[in-house]
């Protein structure tokens, strides 16, 4: 059976895994808004990925910016949360400068947040709609929190239980709401990691696409199930 088509958003989506995430679901058949702060670059992206994309400004720490987005794209059935910082590598708790957790949960977290409320409730109306979170395994209790970047872990940590929150109230309307460990991945973050975005893009897609009964409210690494 050919797959629904369907608008699919994509923060951080004008390089990196973010991009790798936007080309995979237009390559499937997908409507795809690049979103990024840059305009310029999220417009070039969509470009490349060719009809049926677009570009689109938004920073997902500013309200009126995540307002305009909404008022210029309208409806999505597909958010990926995928914008994210990490300013703290080699920091200790006691000893991280608390301007780089504020600005860390800013965009981890309450970021993500501020485009759920605002893109959620639509996909709630229609009764379809698929949330993926992109986490870390920095942000695995079951796995053990490590001290060498506490904001980021921190802010992922807050991301998985907004995910658990998310998918609490969607429950039974069509929604499904999931947070992934990609891996390490070769980013401008970590640019000695094995694995590529295109790699990473794959299991992000599956997420993003899951069957209407699929899971919601969990913690996927690759396609299984780990521990919060």
């Amino acid at each position: 059976m050919a797959e629904v088509c369907r608008t699919a958003l994509v923060t951080g989506g004008n390089r990196g895994i973010g991009y790798a995430v936007a080309t995979l679901l237009h390559a499937r058949g997908h409507r795809v808004i690049v979103a990024a702060r840059n305009g310029a670059e999220a417009r070039t992206a969509a470009e490349r990925l060719g009809g049926g994309a677009r570009g689109a400004t938004v920073d997902v720490t500013d309200p009126d910016a995540v307002a305009k987005l909404r008022a210029a794209v309208g409806a999505v059935d597909i958010l990926v949360n995928n914008a994210g910082v990490q300013l703290d590598w080699g920091e200790q708790p006691t000893g991280v400068d608390l301007a780089l957790v504020d600005r860390t949960l800013e965009v981890n977290l309450l970021g993500a947040w501020r485009m759920a409320q605002t893109f959620v409730p639509d996909m709630v109306r229609g009764a379809w709609g698929r949330v993926v979170n992109i986490s870390s395994g920095t942000a695995s209790f079951a796995l053990g929190l490590p001290g060498a970047c506490p904001a980021y872990s921190v802010s992922k940590a807050s991301l998985n239980a907004l995910t658990v929150l998310l998918a609490r109230e969607t429950e039974g309307t069509g929604v499904l709401v999931n947070a992934i460990n990609p891996g390490l991945v070769r980013s401008r973050m970590r640019p000695d990691a094995e694995q590529s975005p295109q790699q990473a893009a794959e299991h992000i897609v599956r997420a993003a696409t899951l069957p209407d009964d699929g899971p919601s409210g969990v913690f996927l690494r690759r396609d299984a199930l780990i521990g919060w």
